[in-house]
């Protein structure tokens, strides 16, 4: 398995804050975060509008920009070089900016090669390229068995790789994130860059879907 470099991941997360709670009564880490958010700002170490504004950062990223740099790749072979070469610097040519100092390491779907991420020891995710991670990509059973049995657990979510196909899983870390590059599905040459984009799911960049253009929605 093509592992990622492990880290200790004691760092702080780009999780958004917690929601107010919609109880009477606010749990512990609501009252928590409220706490150190208030601390921080009577120290003047932040401001409550630079709170607001990261929000709304994260709540600007979705799979849509994920699915933009994969089409791109399709149909750019260039750009499709730098993206291997460095995930983050070609996304930046396309006008994502990355708002921690993060890696981006993309993964090349083959013939050969089938690509799953995970993030074994929290919940480290492309965020930047894909907002926020699905509920079950935080999950202990998805993170321990991703690893164990990354075929029963493709299964799964329906996705059936063949025999011959190598199934390599790598392990998000503090400052390596990764991104799967899906292959391009067959029959789809005359497709333009904004159909093909429409092709690209967040599961797929994941690693544990494929692109089925049948099922896509997206007029042929």
């Amino acid at each position: 398995m093509n592992q990622g470099r492990h880290d200790p991941h004691d760092h702080p997360h780009d999780d958004r804050h917690s929601e107010i709670s919609q109880s009477a009564h606010p749990g512990y880490f609501d009252v928590m975060e409220t706490a150190v958010r208030e601390l921080l700002v009577e120290k003047r170490l932040i401001g409550p509008g630079e709170i607001r504004r990261q929000i709304e950062v994260l709540d600007s990223r979705t799979p849509a920009l994920g699915s933009k740099v994969v089409a791109r790749a399709w149909v750019d072979p260039g750009f499709r070089a730098r993206l291997l070469a460095n995930g983050r610097s070609a996304c930046e040519e396309l006008g994502i900016s990355f708002y921690d100092d993060t890696q981006l390491i993309v993964l090349e779907n083959t013939d050969k090669v089938h690509n799953l991420i995970v993030c074994t020891l929290c919940s480290c995710y492309p965020r930047p390229v894909l907002g926020l991670p699905p509920d079950w990509y935080k999950l202990k059973p998805y993170r321990a068995r991703a690893v164990s049995e990354p075929r029963a657990v493709l299964a799964e979510f329906g996705t059936v790789i063949p025999a011959d196909v190598e199934i390599l899983v790598s392990d998000s870390t503090a400052m390596v994130r990764y991104l799967v590059l899906p292959k391009r599905p067959e029959g789809t040459r005359e497709y333009t860059e904004e159909q093909l984009a429409g092709l690209v799911t967040r599961d797929a960049m994941i690693g544990v879907a494929v692109i089925d253009v049948e099922t896509s929605g997206v007029p042929q």
